[in-house]
């Protein structure tokens, strides 16, 4: 099976082709330049350098929200283009989600912050769970193997109160995404558990993150055709906002 894996919803333009749960190439990029002159470009370049089919590809996995709202919308009309035209279906994965699988198996709580402005963060928090049976199959030693878990779920709120909800946790945290910088400074005097910045490859969206849990989803069979895939916002937009206001 062969997932291509998009991502535009941050400052990150990320693409990734994974077969059968292996990465076979995965292309990013944080420059100056804006997602919809980058996304296109990336993904044929990587379909040309590792001499891919389209037609062999089975799933388009996207980061469908929460983020930039014209990211998501470059992101989401490419993944919609793409699966319409080679009629497979679109694997939703949530950014945060997303975000935090670059964690996958630690034992600290995750929790990913993306800047959403206006001195909120979109957040929530993750932890991973060994699965039952994990890391022995009659006597002999197999690798563990992890459920990632929902703790809080995904919202837009200020820094002062994901700091709360972490802090009330009463566990390490581990931060990560571009609302880190930010907000650094703040979490920094709020924080009253331990707390650690992910390094510098493991902080932001990562396509091939979102292609290794699309496998997981899609033989859940989670996943929509092209007509019916949306990006999920979680909040409205600064101009939808301003007319309701003027309604």
């Amino acid at each position: 099976m062969k997932i291509i894996a998009l991502d535009s919803s941050g400052l990150v333009a990320s693409v990734a082709l994974l077969e059968d749960t292996g990465l076979v190439g995965e292309y990013n990029i944080q420059y100056k330049k804006t997602h919809s002159q980058t996304l296109l470009p990336m993904l044929e370049e990587l379909k040309d350098q590792v001499e891919l089919e389209l037609s062999t590809v089975d799933a388009i996995a996207i980061a469908s929200g929460p983020g930039s709202f014209t990211g998501l919308r470059i992101g989401s009309a490419t993944a919609k283009g793409l699966a319409y035209a080679l009629q497979i279906p679109i694997i939703e994965i949530p950014t945060l989600q997303g975000l935090a699988c670059n964690l996958y198996g630690t034992d600290k709580l995750v929790c990913p912050i993306m800047d959403a402005r206006r001195e909120q963060v979109y957040t929530g928090i993750y932890t991973f769970e060994k699965k039952e049976n994990s890391g022995s199959t009659e006597g002999l030693r197999e690798p563990d193997s992890y459920i990632m878990k929902e703790i809080l779920s995904d919202r837009p709120v200020s820094v002062a109160e994901i700091a709360q909800h972490c802090n009330e946790l009463d566990r390490e945290v581990i931060f990560l995404g571009d609302g880190v910088p930010v907000y650094g400074e703040k979490l920094k005097e709020m924080m009253k558990v331990p707390y650690q910045l992910a390094p510098a490859h493991m902080n932001r969206q990562r396509a091939a993150a979102f292609g290794v849990l699309a496998f997981d989803w899609y033989a859940e069979g989670r996943y929509v055709s092209a007509m019916e895939h949306a990006p999920e916002y979680l909040r409205l937009s600064q101009a939808e906002r301003e007319r309701n206001h003027a309604d």
